[in-house]
């Protein structure tokens, strides 16, 4: 096969991922064109395709806000759900593959354990969403609320005892957030 047809016939996702999209004339058939236009925005395979911004807010700091409460809370209840599932787990008896290949495993039969995956995908995105547009200098210290919701699901999912001098360290965390959260979430202009 010549070099000039595999530039003109792109059969895969890849030579579609390569060429933003385009396939010179021709379109990708089945799974390839499915996952060109899933994973490639549309305003990357046609430049003449306008941008067309996230209106569901007036405020940018309400927007921004929410978004940050979202990752707080996501990404709190994703890792206790997840030491929740592999506290029931147990400990590992040893390290060998086989040990960790059954425990693996086991770990993914776990509700708990898909319950936390599902909750840390849904911060992931929300995080992902805060970031295109609000500073992450803002998003960071802000989404430090979340170490005020971790000893209180520890003490009531996972049953820990959670001490005066940890609530202290808290007080401090969430002093911080506040001063934080007083500041524009975005100083570049893009939010």
């Amino acid at each position: 096969m010549n070099a000039s047809a595999s530039t003109t016939k792109p059969s895969s996702f890849f030579a579609c991922a390569r060429n933003g999209g385009s396939t010179r004339g021709r379109r990708p058939r089945g799974r390839v064109r499915w996952l060109c236009q899933l994973l490639i925005p549309a305003r990357a395979r046609s430049p003449a395709t306008k941008r067309i911004p996230m209106t569901w807010s007036k405020s940018p700091l309400l927007k921004t806000c929410v978004l940050v409460l979202l990752v707080a809370v996501f990404n709190s209840v994703g890792n206790v759900l997840l030491a929740k599932g592999m506290r029931q787990m147990g400990e590992t008896q040893g390290w060998s593959l086989n040990i960790l290949g059954v425990y693996f495993v086991r770990a993914f039969t776990s509700v708990w354990v898909w319950l936390g995956i599902g909750s840390l995908i849904l911060f992931f995105v929300s995080y992902l969403l805060v970031l295109s547009w609000a500073d992450y200098s803002y998003v960071m210290p802000a989404a430090a609320a979340g170490y005020a919701l971790v000893p209180l699901l520890g003490h009531f999912l996972l049953g820990e005892a959670v001490t005066s001098l940890h609530w202290v360290g808290v007080a401090f965390i969430c002093l911080g957030v506040a001063i934080v959260g007083r500041t524009p979430p975005s100083t570049t202009g893009r939010g």
